[in-house]
């Protein structure tokens, strides 16, 4: 009987070891994460990205969320090529993405990895201004110039217009505040 009883003991103890070990490794597993609502009033006269300016660190989880009392469905894409011919505007070796339509208390993910500016914007309502950016890590200085130079370089890729262009907030002042 006290044998069984030692042997019942030492299992409970490993078993609660190996849970702790679990949960140490799945805690060590997990990425920062940030959230980014996409909105708009009920008859789409404005609509937004909450925050529209974000710093993260390398190898955050951005989560793009359709508040489920939203009466319209959103997107978000990287300025990429990939993205209907959109101009390069996240660092080179970045993944694009592309959401596809996300309704109403829906939600899309990507994880950042390569430090710089990362421009995106939703496909239906780029043309009002929705459109937004995330600083990843410490940026060079350069991407704005390079994202001048690459479109420049490419007269096939779409040109943005001035008023988008402005839409997007200040690179330097997101580095500052963390999130606009």
């Amino acid at each position: 009987m006290r044998r069984r009883r030692l042997l019942i003991a030492g299992a409970v103890v490993a078993g609660v070891h190996a849970i702790d070990g679990w949960r140490c490794l799945l805690a060590a597993d997990q990425s920062p994460m940030a959230s980014i609502a996409m909105a708009g009033t009920a008859n789409g006269d404005r609509t937004w990205f909450a925050p529209v300016g974000l710093w993260v660190a390398p190898s955050t989880i951005i989560r793009w969320f359709t508040p489920p009392d939203q009466t319209q469905a959103h997107a978000t894409a990287a300025y990429h090529p990939s993205n209907l011919n959109h101009p390069l505007r996240i660092p080179a070796g970045a993944a694009p993405w592309d959401s596809g339509y996300v309704a109403p208390g829906g939600a899309f993910q990507v994880q950042l990895s390569v430090e710089g500016v990362y421009d995106y914007y939703c496909r239906p309502h780029e043309e009002s201004g929705m459109v937004g950016r995330i600083v990843v890590g410490t940026p060079s200085g350069h991407e704005l110039e390079d994202f001048a130079a690459a479109a420049a370089a490419h007269p096939e890729w779409q040109t943005l217009p001035p008023e988008i262009l402005q839409a997007f907030p200040k690179v330097d002042e997101i580095v500052r505040r963390k999130v606009v």
